[in-house]
C-alpha cells in the first residue's frame, strides 16, 4: 500500500473488520479509517520531530524505533517548527535550520525535505515522513529582506509572533495588543511576495485579525483551537476564526490539554468538538490538524525537561498535571481521531480534508 502507512497493516484481526497497525500495536481500528489513512494526504501543520530539549538532539542517532514510529503514523507532512528569540536569535535560527535539515539528511529512509507542495506528493508516494520547515517566530527578520534569505535555506512558514511582544506585534499572553507594527505589514508584505507562509498561531487577537486583514493571500493559524470552547488566551475567537475563512485561510486543531477543555477528562471526542465549531463557522474547507507536539507528545519527555518546559510559560498557560489528551498521545493518533470523525458522520471526502487535504491546497496556492 502507498503512503507513510504502507507497510504499517498487518493480518487483520478476527473482530468485524478491525485491524491491527502492527505487531507491538494495543489499538485497533476499522477497515475504514485504515483505508482513509492511507488513501488522504495527512498534514500535521505543527509536529516537532523530536521534543527532546538537549541542544544536542538533533545530532542524535535516529533510533530504528523512531523510524518504524513515523512510518506507522499515517502523517506525510511534519511541520517541524521551534520557537526561537533572543538578541542571538538571527545565528541561533540559521544554525536551527541546518541541524534539523541535517538531520533529515542523514535519515533519507524515513525523512524528505518539502520545498514545494508537489515534494509532499512525491513524499506521499515514496512513503516517507516530509519535513516543512518553520519558526514559531519571526524575530529573526532583522529585516524584511531577511525574509528571502531564510525562504531560500528552506524556511516555508513563519509565526509573526509567539506568546510576548516583538517588533512585528503582540503575542497571546500580552496585557495589552497593539496589533501589527508599521515593521510588521513590511514583513508580511515580503512573505506573500517570497511564498512564505504567515501563521499567528501564537499572536494576540488584534495582531491575528490585523494579519489576515493585510496579508494579501491566506494565511493559517496552524495550531490552535476555539475560544468558545476552551476559553484559553491562546485559543482563537470566532471573529478571528470566521475573518481566517472568509480570507481563505486554515485552521489547525491541536491536542494540547489546556487548548482543548477547561476541564478533565479531556479525550479526542473533545479535540474533535473544535473541529465541528470550525466547521459550523466556516465551512469543512478551513480546519486541520496541527498538533503540537512530536508523535508521542510531551507527556512522555523526560521529567527535569517536563518541568523546566512547563516552567517556561506565564500562569495564564495554566498547565495541568498533564499536556496530551487521552487518546491523541501516541503515534498512531491520527487514526484515533479519524475513528472520531467517522463515529460524528463526517463523509470520506470531508475526513480527508481534515487530515490534510485544506492544508495541502493552502500550501499549494501560497508557496512559490
Amino acid at each position: 500500500m502507498g503512503g507513510a502507512a504502507g507497510a504499517a497493516v498487518c493480518a487483520p484481526m478476527v473482530n468485524r473488520g478491525y485491524f491491527e497497525l502492527g505487531a507491538q500495536s494495543p489499538r485497533a481500528y476499522s477497515r475504514r479509517a485504515v483505508d482513509l489513512v492511507r488513501d488522504a494526504m495527512v498534514i500535521d501543520m505543527l509536529a516537532p520531530l523530536n521534543l527532546d530539549l538537549d541542544p544536542n538532539a538533533h545530532a542524535k542517532p535516529l533510533t530504528a524505533k523512531a523510524a518504524e514510529e513515523f512510518k506507522v503514523s499515517g502523517i506525510t507532512g511534519f511541520h517541524c517548527a521551534f520557537g526561537m528569540s533572543g538578541p542571538d536569535v538571527y545565528a541561533e535560527t540559521l544554525a536551527y535550520m541546518a541541524a534539523w535539515q541535517g538531520y533529515c539528511g542523514r535519515n533519507p529512509h524515513v525523512f524528505s525535505l518539502i520545498g514545494s507542495a508537489k515534494d509532499l506528493d512525491q513524499a506521499k508516494a515514496d512513503g516517507k515522513a516530509g519535513v516543512i520547515m518553520g519558526v514559531q517566530n519571526a524575530e529573526h527578520f532583522r529585516t524584511a529582506k531577511d525574509v528571502q534569505t531564510f525562504y531560500d535555506l528552506g524556511q516555508r512558514c513563519s509565526q509573526l509572533t509567539y506568546n510576548s511582544q516583538n517588533m512585528i506585534g503582540s503575542g497571546s499572553t500580552d496585557r495589552i495588543d497593539g496589533g501589527v507594527s508599521d515593521y510588521g505589514v513590511e514583513v508580511i508584505e515580503a512573505m506573500n511576495k517570497t511564498g512564505m507562509l504567515v501563521d499567528v498561531s501564537h499572536s494576540g487577537d488584534r495582531t491575528t485579525l490585523d494579519a489576515v486583514e493585510l496579508s494579501k493571500v491566506p494565511i493559517a493559524y496552524t495550531h490552535s483551537n476555539c475560544r468558545a470552547i476552551a476559553g484559553h488566551p491562546r485559543t482563537k475567537t470566532d471573529e478571528a476564526i470566521v475573518a481566517l475563512g472568509k480570507k481563505g485561510g486554515v485552521m489547525g486543531i491541536t491536542g494540547v490539554r489546556m487548548f482543548v477543555s477547561k476541564t478533565d477528562p479531556t479525550n479526542v471526542g473533545h479535540m474533535v468538538d473544535h473541529i465541528d465549531h470550525v466547521v459550523k463557522l466556516t465551512g469543512i474547507e478551513h480546519v486541520g490538524i496541527g498538533s503540537d507536539a512530536d508523535l508521542n507528545g510531551y507527556d512522555d519527555m523526560r521529567e527535569d525537561q517536563y518541568k523546566m518546559l512547563k516552567a517556561a510559560y506565564k500562569a495564564s498557560y495554566a498547565f495541568r498535571e498533564k499536556i496530551d489528551i487521552d487518546g491523541f498521545d501516541h503515534p498512531r493518533k491520527v487514526f484515533d481521531l479519524t475513528e472520531e470523525l467517522i463515529r460524528r458522520k463526517y463523509s470520506d471526502a470531508n475526513i480527508k480534508a481534515v487530515l490534510g487535504g485544506n492544508f495541502r491546497r493552502l500550501l499549494g496556492d501560497t508557496w512559490k
